[in-house]
């Protein structure tokens, strides 16, 4: 028996080490392990993510037992649940799809090895994007630190080779028919159901076609909300660039920005916890608690920034170019470390992604790969009257805004820049 460990591939169709592993032509159990090592760090009993998960994998149960199979669900570390399973089964070889996060490199290096002393061959492929690690590289076979570079060393690799889809279908009579698994409920889990329910996604010919126009204004239905549906892999992303591909070069433009920041991961794992330019590390943060927790209510007196905080405290998502005003506003107006507001939208993000997380928090603190320069600081009013002229996006989720309810700001724009420039010209001088 082959087993295929499910993890940011959550899907049957068009999905690579399922393919790999059907091919074979012995019986193909999928699995799927709930982390505890994860789980345990979560404080949110409801969390949307775990909720969006579990909810997928019912809907691949079903699918698989249509087809006679059946989804093994199990709870646990990584570690423990393989030291079982490795007793439980006669395992002839373990498939799984690359994953480019720390901790899951040395999650798959402990499991590798675990299965090797078992005598079971680990194989892994690439599946969550269309290039990985070190395909696409300078000519000097560096790593790129430049996003626009990369983005057309990416579009000139590009060939239909990297995004035909696996034909998975052609090989589902492989799939494991003799055993029944129980899925787990949410309870079981140790979750409760979700408080938001999942962001729709809106990834249509017509919204490709207005992308490049609509993508800036909160207020309007522009962006295709697949971060969540990416993260998980419940979607494929070659089926998304067969379709964005001469329909939208800027959506294109977003999925190489998604590839560029995992090669960064991939190439500099330090930018976990420090930024990518280690000056940038010198600044001096004020980190105001007083100050940080109006940012989190969105009660800062900045309609734009306080519209954001609370979509994201409500929903769980927040507009593109609303989490780059939130994020400047965090970092530069109010001096408070940027790795504070990467938490926080750990914590609330439906979408949240690491490397994506990161390098967009990095981009607005100016210390990451190809960030904006330091001075270069957002002005919320100008952003607000920019992309939400008719102010809908700000009345939605501000409804007490242009009253005597709505609060003061928070910090006067002008001595905040001027504070900014300052502290980061002391940090970044020369010694």
């Amino acid at each position: 028996m082959i087993i295929c460990w499910l993890r940011r591939d959550l899907r049957l169709d068009d999905h690579a080490a399922l393919y790999h592993a059907l091919k074979q032509g012995k019986p193909v159990l999928p699995l799927f392990i709930f982390d505890t090592s994860i789980l345990g760090q979560l404080e949110d009993r409801h969390d949307s993510r775990v909720a969006f998960i579990h909810h997928t994998l019912q809907n691949l149960h079903a699918q698989l037992t249509a087809m006679g199979s059946s989804l093994l669900v199990m709870q646990g570390t990584p570690e423990d649940v393989w030291k079982k399973l490795v007793t439980q089964f006669k395992i002839d070889a373990v498939y799984a799809s690359h994953d480019y996060e720390p901790y899951a490199r040395h999650r798959d290096k402990t499991i590798g090895t675990l299965l090797l002393e078992n005598n079971i061959p680990f194989h892994t492929c690439k599946d969550q994007v269309i290039f990985e690690k070190n395909e696409v590289l300078k000519d000097d076979g560096k790593p790129y630190t430049v996003f626009t570079p990369y983005s057309k060393k990416w579009r000139a690799k590009l060939n239909p080779f990297y995004y035909k889809s696996y034909p998975t279908e052609t090989y589902f009579s492989n799939l494991q028919r003799t055993e029944k698994f129980d899925f787990p409920s949410l309870a079981q889990v140790g979750f409760k159901t979700a408080r938001f329910p999942f962001p729709e996604t809106t990834f249509t010919p017509a919204l490709l076609a207005s992308y490049k126009e609509q993508r800036d204004f909160p207020a309007i239905a522009g962006t295709s909300k697949l971060g969540l549906h990416l993260r998980f892999g419940a979607v494929s992303v070659r089926r998304l660039l067969q379709q964005s591909l001469n329909q939208s070069d800027t959506w294109t433009n977003e999925l190489i920005w998604r590839e560029f920041f995992m090669m960064i991961l991939w190439h500099f794992p330090h930018v976990v916890n420090q930024s990518f330019k280690p000056d940038y590390d010198r600044v001096l943060w004020r980190n105001n608690e007083t100050e940080f927790a109006h940012w989190c209510a969105g009660t800062t007196g900045y309609p734009i920034v306080d519209a954001g905080m609370r979509e994201l405290n409500a929903t769980g998502f927040m507009h593109n170019r609303v989490r780059m005003v939130t994020a400047s506003f965090l970092i530069k107006h109010l001096l408070i470390d940027w790795r504070r507001g990467e938490a926080y939208f750990a914590k609330k993000l439906f979408d949240f992604d690491l490397s994506a997380n990161n390098g967009n928090w990095q981009w607005a603190s100016s210390g990451g790969c190809d960030a904006a320069p330091y001075f270069r600081i957002f002005n919320p009013s100008e952003q607000q009257r920019k992309f939400d002229p008719d102010e809908k996006y700000i009345r939605h989720w501000v409804p007490e805004y242009g009253t005597a309810k709505y609060p003061k700001p928070i910090v006067d724009h002008k001595m905040a820049r001027e504070r900014c420039l300052a502290a980061y010209k002391a940090a970044l001088k020369p010694e």
